[in-house]
């Protein structure tokens, strides 16, 4: 709120700042030409400030047209009544733009309200643990004003293990939202009455199927963790988990021959591969990889994934988004979802 007012405050300055720089430019050069663009002012303050700012600056500026007659002696003549109509019309003309942008604003960030509380409907809270398996999640959204778009993430304690699905739907805004919460809606209940990874993303693609177009598609990573130290894992067009087994070892894992993502009619196939005790997995959407520096060079996610091992799981998280940051200078230009599990032995 106090950032509001102060930018407010400053949009005004600004207007005050420039028909004092107009004034005293028309009392330098001695020109009743200047004169009529003393609403320019108001012109500037209405691109920044409230409409009753803009009104002020618009009738000080209104007003000193009127005293211009003074020091340009032409007070009470034609050429005055011209000028004086010209400033005034540019003064109402000034507040009425104000007006249309504050109502466009108020629109904007309630439109921006909505689509946050539709996405942190979609996307619930990631448990801290489920069983020996540890949890941390991050959603990070280009759009810095508002969490919206279209990846994903879930974790579901099923009678066949602990499965988790990280996804990313092709395209942005709440339409990707939508998207994004139909195939959560069925990985919630796929999950729990489904035996295997397999069938779970074949009823998925066929939810994607009857509601995509035909540019849509979903890619997901889907995890099951087990008691016998194995995970499996069923890849649709997503990028590989990272594996951080120990102090100097952390590599992509293999998924098997690449399938198409959700909503292009993927049939893939279940890899099983060891879970080591202690080991952490960081399962991630592409905006993690593909975010660029200056230069248009890749972030290097394995320069950094030994670092995942220190600390808490939030902690890591933190602390790899922080790197992010820095690396892309905070122009983030996709989604991200980031998930850290860790299997936990004590």
């Amino acid at each position: 709120m106090a950032a509001g007012r102060w930018s407010q405050q400053y949009g005004q300055a600004v207007g005050f700042a420039t028909l004092a720089a107009i004034v005293v430019l028309d009392v330098i050069l001695d020109t009743v030409v200047i004169s009529a663009s003393y609403a320019v002012a108001a012109v500037v303050a209405g691109a920044m400030t409230t409409v009753r700012r803009t009104a002020v600056v618009a009738v000080v500026a209104v007003s000193l047209t009127v005293l211009s007659g003074a020091w340009n002696q032409n007070f009470g003549t034609l050429d005055w009544v011209i000028r004086l109509s010209l400033s005034a019309g540019l003064g109402v003309v000034a507040v009425l733009s104000a007006r249309v942008r504050v109502h466009r604003e108020q629109d904007l960030r309630h439109m921006t309200v909505i689509a946050e509380t539709a996405q942190r409907a979609v996307l619930r809270v990631m448990p801290s643990a489920v069983g020996s398996v540890g949890f941390a999640a991050r959603y990070v959204s280009a759009t810095r004003e508002a969490l919206v778009g279209g990846d994903l993430y879930e974790v579901a304690a099923s009678p066949y293990g602990v499965r988790v699905i990280v996804g990313d739907v092709r395209g942005k805004g709440l339409d990707a939202v939508g998207m994004a919460g139909t195939v959560l809606g069925a990985f919630r209940r796929a999950a729990f009455i489904q035996p295997s990874l397999t069938t779970i993303a074949t009823e998925l693609d066929a939810v994607v199927t009857a509601v995509a177009g035909d540019e849509d598609f979903v890619t997901v990573l889907l995890a099951e963790f087990h008691d016998d130290h194995t995970v499996t894992l069923v890849n649709c067009g997503h990028h590989p988990p990272l594996l951080v087994t120990g102090a100097d070892s952390a590599d992509a894992l293999s998924t098997g021959e690449p399938a198409p993502p959700l909503g292009l009619g993927p049939t893939p196939r279940p890899v099983t591969t060891a879970w080591p005790g202690g080991s952490r997995m960081l399962i991630y959407t592409d905006g993690l990889i593909e975010a660029r520096d200056r230069r248009g060079a890749f972030f290097p996610l394995a320069d950094y994934a030994l670092a995942l091992r220190e600390g808490s799981l939030d902690e890591a998280l933190e602390r790899l988004l922080k790197r992010l940051d820095d690396f892309a200078e905070h122009q983030m230009s996709d989604d991200l979802a980031l998930v850290l599990v860790e299997h936990r032995t004590d």
